[in-house]
Formats: structure tokens, C-alpha cells, sequence
């Protein structure tokens, strides 16, 4: 394991009604006006829109609407965000929403308090913000475990990229999965393939022996699969809808990056990919995986093998290393089809391959991944992922 320094500085305020026990006491010493961001219109149609704006009201603050966050945030969309939250005098934002929203606020509160150009400070000068509006989110869609991070990602459509900024920490963070039920199946285990995914993308990473972390991600990883088989039974089990929300707040609140460096290649891919196609993420990274897996398992065979015996349960007799880390990348292309995630990108609905060779050119090549791929061998892995 190597050294490290953790801190966490996000509250959680976890079950039903917390909510109300949370902007109660977290807003009594913010500012009165307050941005309230959001989506499209499910947060109105479902009554969250009107319970969170009414505890708003009861604690004294004044709402500023910010609406129309888009599921792949847009560079233009967070400034128009700070815009609007420097010209309303806002003193907190609350992010009212899954992945999308709450990254997109993240930025905002950044370059709501600079005049500087974040896209430009982080990616060529190299330089990250340091002061930010305070925000919460309170969640309505799991599974990118987005409220218990700084980083978001942002696609900047005059440069076609979609990559990782980092902006501002939630002070708090609202876990009611009472939130979340209205939301529609394919996109509830979209986003718990996403929280499987951030689990295996750090237990894959350096360094290549097992430490704690891993064992509490196999953990994870194993309460993912098994309540995402719950949900395929029910999709209105609530304890299982529960397990799934806390294992994307534990994939992302940096317990299981304790001494890692991560891996995270698929989402580098599938993060371009985005920037072309506008893809959904977790159907994405459903495709990716598997195909990259076989491309990089001979490279991580130990970590591999091990994923597949205590995350698959995969039998480990009679089989070498090698095999049982095959059988491994196997069962997990097994399990996409088992849940009902597409196979291939064309399954996914795309058209378009020649967009393949514009990814493999630009997307990032991460330092933690056991293998060092070519851009060759990513392109390679994208037309395997086409059909």
C-alpha cells in the first residue's frame, strides 16, 4: 500500500427525511439566496421540485432556478450557470439531481468566483481553484457517486472533449432513496453498472498486490451484483435500492483508493466516446469493459484471478491463474447480458464508425492501468466493441 493522507469533506445525511434534517441545519448559517439546479422536468413531476424548494422557503432563502443540465454537462452549460449565480448574488448552490447535475455545480461553484477561465487554468496552465461558493447536492439518481468528490465531468464542445475538472467538494450530501424510485429501470441499473465499474477500475489499478482497500471493494463489488439481481426480480425493492446507493457513495468517497493508484481506462475511453456520440455512460462502459478486459487480464492476472474468484465466484480448481482470470472477464460479459446492458455499440443505438478512430486518438491513457496500451491497440478495442 502506498502512503497517504485522508480526509473526507462531505456529510452524509443518509435515509428517509434527510432532507429536511439536513438543509434545516446545514443552511441556518448560508447566505438567503440560494441557486437550486436541476435536470430536465422529473424533479417536478415526482415532487421533489416542490419538497426541497419548500424546506428552502421555511429556512428563510430566497430560490434561483437553474435548470436544463443536460445527462453529459456541457462546458457552455456551467457558464452559463456561474453567470447567472454571480448576477443573482447567489451564496450556495444546491444541486438537485444524479452525476450530471451535481458535476455541473461543481464547476459552476468554481467559476462562479473567478474570472479566470477554469477549462484554461486546469488544462494548460495547470493550475486548480481553490475557492468556490459552497454547495450540497442531494441525490436522485445513483450510481456515479458524484456527491462525495470533487472531480465532474465536463464536454467541451469546441474542443470535443470530455474529460475530468475538478471544482468544488459538496459540503453535504443527501441520500434518500425515496429520491430515486421513479426513476425508470434501464437507467437504475445503468447507474449501478457505473458504481460496479468505479469498483473495479480502482481494484484493477497499482499498487498490484491486495491491501484493504481491495477487500472492502470486493465487498462493493459483490453487494452491486447482488442487488442488482434483486432489482431485476423487483425493481421496487427498496432495501436493494438502499444497498445500491450506498455502494455508489462508497465507490467514490475515496475509502477504496486508500493507497491506489487507480486505473480507470474504460471510463477514459468511454468519456471520449461521450464526447462524440453523446452516449450513455453506463450502457458505454457495459460494452467496454469486457473487450478491454480481454485485452489487459494476461497483463493484471493476479488481480484478475482474484476478481474473478471472490467478486464472480468463479471456481478456482482445476484452472491456472491465467484461466481463472479469463473465466473471470467472461463472467462479468455474462453478467452485462444477464441485466440487460447492451453487448456492443451498436446495440447501443450508435451509427456512426468513423467517430471510433477520433477516440483512440484523444482519449487519456492512464498511468494505473496494467497494461500500457497503444492507440492502436484502443482503436483495435473500439471496432472489437462496435458489433
Amino acid at each position: 500500500m502506498k502512503d497517504f493522507m485522508y480526509s473526507y469533506p462531505t456529510k452524509v445525511y443518509f435515509g428517509d427525511g434527510a432532507a429536511k434534517k439536513a438543509l434545516q441545519k446545514e443552511l441556518a448559517g448560508t447566505g438567503k439566496t440560494i441557486m437550486l439546479a436541476y435536470g430536465g422536468g422529473s424533479v417536478k413531476k415526482n415532487g421533489v421540485y416542490d419538497e426541497i424548494s419548500r424546506y428552502l422557503k421555511e429556512a428563510g432563502k430566497d430560490i434561483v432556478d437553474f435548470s436544463g443540465i443536460m445527462p453529459n454537462p456541457t462546458y457552455k452549460k456551467v457558464q452559463e450557470g456561474a453567470a447567472l449565480a454571480r448576477e443573482k448574488g447567489v451564496s450556495f448552490i444546491l444541486a438537485l439531481g444524479g452525476g450530471s447535475v451535481i458535476d455541473c455545480c461543481k464547476i459552476i461553484a468554481a467559476q462562479a468566483v473567478t474570472e479566470k477561465d477554469i477549462w484554461k487554468m486546469e488544462f494548460e496552465d495547470h493550475v486548480y481553484p481553490t475557492e468556490y461558493l459552497p454547495m450540497g447536492a442531494v441525490v436522485t439518481a445513483s450510481g456515479t457517486g458524484a456527491e462525495m468528490n470533487n472531480g465532474a465531468v465536463i464536454t467541451n464542445e469546441d474542443t470535443n472533449q470530455k474529460a475530468g475538472v475538478l471544482g468544488a467538494h459538496a459540503n453535504f450530501a443527501i441520500l434518500d432513496v425515496g429520491y430515486t424510485m421513479s426513476l425508470p429501470a434501464k437507467q437504475v441499473i445503468s447507474g449501478a453498472f457505473d458504481t460496479l465499474s468505479h469498483s473495479m477500475e480502482t481494484y484493477l489499478g497499482s499498487p498490484r498486490d491486495i491491501n484493504l482497500s481491495d477487500e472492502i471493494g470486493e465487498a462493493v463489488m459483490r453487494n452491486v451484483i447482488r442487488n442488482i439481481r434483486v432489482l431485476l426480480k423487483d425493481m421496487n425493492n427498496k432495501e436493494a435500492r438502499t444497498e445500491l446507493m450506498w455502494a455508489s457513495a462508497m465507490a467514490e468517497n475515496g475509502i477504496l483508493k486508500i493507497g491506489k493508484v487507480t486505473d480507470f481506462q474504460a471510463h477514459q475511453i468511454e468519456h471520449q466516446l461521450g464526447a462524440y456520440t453523446d452516449c450513455n455512460h453506463g450502457q458505454g462502459l457495459a460494452v467496454i469493459h469486457p473487450v478491454l478486459y480481454r485485452h489487459m487480464y494476461k497483463d493484471g492476472v493476479k488481480q484478475f484471478a482474484r476478481l474473478a474468484e471472490k467478486v464472480w465466484e468463479v471456481p478456482a480448481e482445476g484452472k491456472t491463474q491465467e484461466e481463472l482470470a479469463e473465466a473471470g472477464v467472461q463472467a462479468l460479459a455474462d453478467f452485462v447480458k444477464e441485466i440487460g446492458l447492451p453487448s456492443t455499440f451498436t446495440e447501443m443505438g450508435l451509427t456512426d464508425q468513423s467517430v471510433l478512430q477520433k477516440v483512440a486518438d484523444t482519449c487519456n491513457l492512464t498511468a494505473g492501468c496494467c497494461k500500457k496500451f497503444t492507440r492502436e491497440e484502443i482503436l483495435q478495442i473500439l471496432v472489437e466493441c462496435w458489433e
